[in-house]
Order: C-alpha cells, then sequence, then structure tokens
C-alpha cells in the first residue's frame, strides 16, 4: 500500500512540475518588416507650458488629464471642446492623474488679443512613428515588436495604451548616424493596412493580436539567454520599401542579468555601415538571429559610436506577453 502510494505521489509530482517549462512557443517567425505604429493614451499628457506665470494650476510635465469641471475628457479634442464650451468661466476645474494618483488643480484661462482663451498647456493625447517588427507566435497569432515601451520624446513617460495598431509603413530613405548622433528611417505610411492591434506597452516592446497574411512554417527556433554567446550574428531588418535582409553583426558581450540591455553587439557589414552609418531609429525590433535561432532584438543604439548597439533577450519580450 505505502508503495502504490508513492508511486501516486511522484506521478502527480510530474503532473504538477512538467520537465518543459517554457510557458511560450519554442517557435517564432521572425520579422524584420518596417511597421506603422499609432498608439491613443489614456487621457491626456501634458507635455509642456507656454505660460509659465500660471500661478492657479498645480500641473506638472507628465501629469494625465482626465477631466474638466467634474466632466470626463479622453482626447486633446474632448478637452477642446469643453473649454469652448465652458470660456465664460475665468478658471477651470482640471481633474488628472499623478504616477497614478488622483488630484484636482485650478487653471486659469487667459484671453489672447484675438480673443482665443488659452491654457498654457502643451498637450498630447496620441503618437504616431515606425519601429520594426520581431516576431510572430504561430501558435497564438501574438506579435511583439520595438523592444522597448512607447514613451513620449519630451517627457519619457510610458503610454497608457486606450487603443492602438500597427500597420503597413515603407522605407523611402534613411537618414545617416553621423558623430554620435542617431539616424533615422523616414517612410511612407499606408493607415488603412492594418497589420494588427496593440494590446500592451511594456518596457520590453509593444505586443497586441496579428491578423495579416504571413508564412507560418517560416519558423524559427527561440534561443535562451544561456545559448547567446559573443561572436557573429545578424538582424534583420529593412532598408528600402519593405524588404527584408540580413546584416552582419559581431556580438561584443552578453549580460544575463539586465532587464533590457542584455546583448552588446558591434555592426560589422560594411553596406549598412555605409548607408545607416550605424544603429538608425526604426531599427528597434530588428529580430537578432544566431546559430539559427531568434535570440533578441534591436533596441537602443551606443550614442558615443553608432555602430554599437544593444538587444533585449527574445526571452524577456516573451516573458512580457501576455
Amino acid at each position: 500500500m505505502n508503495f502504490k502510494r508513492r508511486l501516486l505521489i511522484l506521478f502527480l509530482a510530474f503532473i504538477l512540475f512538467p520537465l518543459n517549462t517554457f510557458a511560450f512557443s519554442k517557435y517564432l517567425v521572425p520579422g524584420g518588416i518596417n511597421i506603422g505604429i499609432n498608439l491613443s493614451n489614456k487621457g491626456i499628457l501634458v507635455v509642456g507650458f507656454y505660460d509659465t506665470n500660471n500661478s492657479k494650476s498645480d500641473l506638472k510635465i507628465g501629469d494625465i488629464i482626465t477631466s474638466i469641471n467634474d466632466k470626463e475628457v479622453s482626447s486633446v479634442s474632448d478637452m477642446l471642446s469643453l473649454i469652448d464650451t465652458n470660456s465664460s468661466f475665468v478658471t477651470l476645474e482640471i481633474g488628472y492623474k499623478r504616477n497614478g494618483e488622483n488630484k484636482t488643480t485650478n487653471l486659469e484661462l487667459k484671453k489672447d488679443s484675438n480673443g482665443v482663451f488659452k491654457t498654457g498647456l502643451y498637450v498630447k493625447d496620441s503618437v504616431t512613428g515606425i519601429g520594426t517588427l520581431t516576431f510572430i507566435d504561430p501558435n497564438t497569432n501574438k506579435y511583439g515588436a520595438l523592444g522597448h515601451a512607447i514613451t513620449d520624446n519630451k517627457t519619457n513617460i510610458k503610454f497608457d495604451i486606450k487603443e492602438g495598431k500597427i500597420f503597413k509603413s515603407e522605407v523611402v530613405s534613411i537618414d545617416k548616424s553621423r558623430d554620435g548622433e542617431p539616424g533615422e528611417k523616414n517612410a511612407k505610411f499606408y493607415f488603412d493596412t492594418v497589420y494588427g492591434n496593440i494590446i500592451q506597452n511594456e518596457e520590453t516592446g509593444i505586443y497586441g493580436d496579428y491578423n495579416a497574411d504571413y508564412n507560418s512554417k517560416d519558423v524559427l527556433l527561440v534561443g535562451e539567454i544561456k545559448d547567446i554567446k559573443e561572436g557573429k550574428a545578424v538582424i534583420r531588418t529593412t532598408l528600402e520599401n519593405n524588404k527584408v535582409e540580413d546584416f552582419n553583426i559581431e556580438i561584443l558581450s552578453v549580460d544575463k542579468n539586465s532587464d533590457t540591455k542584455n546583448i552588446l553587439f558591434k555592426i560589422t557589414d560594411e553596406r549598412l555601415l555605409k548607408e545607416t552609418g550605424g544603429i538608425v531609429k526604426g531599427m528597434s525590433g530588428s529580430p537578432i538571429i544566431q546559430d539559427e535561432k531568434i535570440i533578441g532584438a534591436v533596441t537602443h543604439t551606443v550614442i558615443s559610436d553608432n555602430s554599437k548597439g544593444y538587444g533585449i533577450s527574445i526571452i524577456k519580450m516573451l516573458e512580457s506577453m501576455e
């Protein structure tokens, strides 16, 4: 009897603690295509001031405006409409969030020489840009891209998603990186050709459902952090239109403990260096491939030497994806 009970306990242990510890797919479809990105924020982000003498307001850069005179606002157009409606008031009551805490303050309206009421605020409720698709999980049709969060470029505040989409874009030209200044890809947008939605905006990238066609058999094995080694590898990215190509790099070091900068690499591909001068904006998310495994994604450039860059481990991205 005891022997049978021990066998039962052992059997249950194998059910509860399986040998396969992957919580995600072992194989991914690598990306590399250029994507357009549009994301709307939950609330209105304060990004600056053009009237520093508005002493009746406690608002600071990075605050999220959520209401005006107790009426909810979720976009800049909502805000402007309510201000027009309430322009007979000298002062508006503003509801806002700061570090997740709800607060209120007063905002004094001022009339310019044309009789238009001004708030003294620079605000933003959405962002549009480009990046690179990193992978698609063929088992779930989920995708990952960028390898870092979408933030406001003035405040560095991470956008809290209300809604978002990725869509077709084509690279039309590249401003080269020079003297420690990163260049950028310039792209044409096709807003109506939607590839997928954006559900998550994390420190490790953006994630959502991929709804466009792709070759589900064009897969690579997922490389864990322990698989990454110093030496030759490639990055997969787009330099013109949406033609995906591989370019040679050299992995210089691996940091298994970093949250987002796991791979330090140097571009060794002469054509890529000639055409871009190094890592450029819009290259974020380009998959890094070594030994026929997808091991990471390009995330940052080294400002002092644009031929060098950082990448995040693909495992970090997969662990963040719901």
